[in-house]
């Protein structure tokens, strides 16, 4: 029979989890990055709102602050400022002001979300190896991998925006930490965080992924700041946040890491049925 062709399914367990930093494991609201782009760019004369800061968190820090600078109300306010467009030499300029600065609070930021401690004993009670990537260079990690050493969560593998050809939402990361944990298929892996090239970069690998809605960049606010809101601004918020996830086509969106445990059996159900993600 010439009319039909056979293709090998993957129906075994999950292997490993890829975690994203800040936003998802530490650094609730993700705040230390969004704070230093709004100190950089007020330095060269430019205000911007942290809403503009946080547009494209979750991508390489040089190349965040070049697409920050392509936001049609900043690039204005640039034009404004300094009589003409920015360039690539302003976006170079304001990424070498940008790393001392960030260096400098990192710790400040360090502390771990709440349940993250408990996700990641889960994980590794069913047999879950730990990986993660970053939009961090790997000065900057170096500086978070011991804050959160000290505090009880140190993941078996952690790659760096700087150590691949091209961050995300490239795929290069994930099969990086994939080398690295020495795990495969791609399907055997889930990867969870808090932006939406977070989820990208999983898509493009072919992976499972989870959104985190709350605790993140989405929001953009610390857990107290979070519960201060009045309900129906939060339900507006959290809303959008469910939305722009499911809109860039993660599997699964919930409020935090605590809740992405439970998604687990769901994907192993469904890797059983010889589905894909």
């Amino acid at each position: 029979m010439t009319d039909f062709r056979y293709q090998r399914t993957y129906r075994g367990p999950l292997k490993a989890v890829l975690l994203d930093w800040a936003g998802t494991t530490m650094d609730y609201g993700c705040y230390a990055p969004a704070v230093v782009f709004v100190e950089v760019y007020k330095r060269q004369g430019v205000e911007i709102t942290i809403e503009q800061a946080r547009e494209p968190m979750g991508a390489h820090k040089l190349v965040h602050i070049r697409r920050v600078s392509q936001i049609p109300a900043v690039a204005k306010r640039w034009q404004e400022a300094h009589g003409r467009a920015c360039q690539e030499s302003d976006v170079e300029a304001m990424f070498e002001e940008f790393v001392p600065l960030q260096l400098a609070c990192l710790a400040d930021y360090a502390d771990l979300i709440p349940g993250t401690l408990e996700s990641v004993a889960a994980f590794r009670e069913r047999g879950l190896k730990i990986g993660s990537t970053t939009g961090y260079t790997g000065e900057m990690m170096e500086i978070l991998q011991a804050e959160a050493k000290k505090r009880g969560y140190e993941p078996d593998s952690t790659v760096c925006a700087t150590d691949v050809p091209a961050a995300r939402p490239e795929p290069w990361m994930c099969l990086k930490n994939a080398e690295n944990l020495g795990v495969f298929p791609m399907e055997a892996i889930v990867k969870i965080g808090d932006t939406l090239p977070d989820v990208d970069e999983g898509l493009s690998a072919g992976m499972w992924t989870i959104g985190l809605a709350k605790t993140g960049n989405e929001i953009g606010l610390t857990e107290e700041e979070i519960d201060a809101l009045p309900a129906e601004q939060y339900q507006l918020r959290i809303d959008r946040a469910y939305q722009r996830m499911a809109q860039t086509g993660a599997h699964y969106v919930v409020d935090g890491i605590s809740d992405a445990v439970a998604c687990l059996d769901d994907i192993e159900a469904r890797l059983r049925r010889g589905e894909r993600p």
